[in-house]
């Protein structure tokens, strides 16, 4: 048993796991461009639609636009974080998202709390991590849709 090396590898894939939250805290709570100071200058977020954005100052101008929808109210519930360290620098993971989200009619800004239903998408996160000067950052995330809720008629 090597306490520090165990010791090194939580760390690691803590410092993984926390850029899972700060991603869903940032779109959350009306941030959403600083999705980009997550991920490495290189970094690319691909959608399930097939949108694919590359680059740190892509990625910004694609989720400013999200941060602009104030209608909008969103909780991107991250769950089943795992984090494998395949190297010292290096990491993947996954992690399962259900996204309640609620549009408010008149494109005025919503009154909490909104009315609850289902959530509008569950998935899969797939994710590479990458250790930085600046410590781990994401270099890839793609994200995989499973289910997907009904539009209301």
């Amino acid at each position: 048993m090597d306490v520090e090396r165990d010791l090194e590898l939580l760390l690691d894939e803590r410092a993984c796991e926390r850029l899972v939250h700060e991603y869903a805290w940032a779109v959350d709570s009306g941030e959403a461009s600083a999705i980009a100071d997550l991920f490495t200058e290189d970094g690319v977020w691909e959608a399930a639609d097939g949108r694919r954005f590359e680059g740190r100052d892509e990625i910004r101008r694609a989720f400013t636009g999200r941060q602009g929808l104030r209608r909008r109210t969103s909780m991107h519930v991250c769950t089943n974080v795992l984090v494998r360290r395949e190297g010292p620098d290096d990491a993947s993971g996954t992690s399962y998202l259900l996204n309640y989200r609620h549009d408010t009619a008149d494109d005025g800004v919503p009154v909490l709390p909104v009315p609850a239903a289902p959530p509008k998408f569950v998935g899969i996160y797939h994710d590479r991590y990458v250790r930085t000067a600046a410590g781990w950052k994401m270099s890839y995330r793609r994200f995989e849709l499973r289910f997907l809720r009904p539009r209301s008629r």
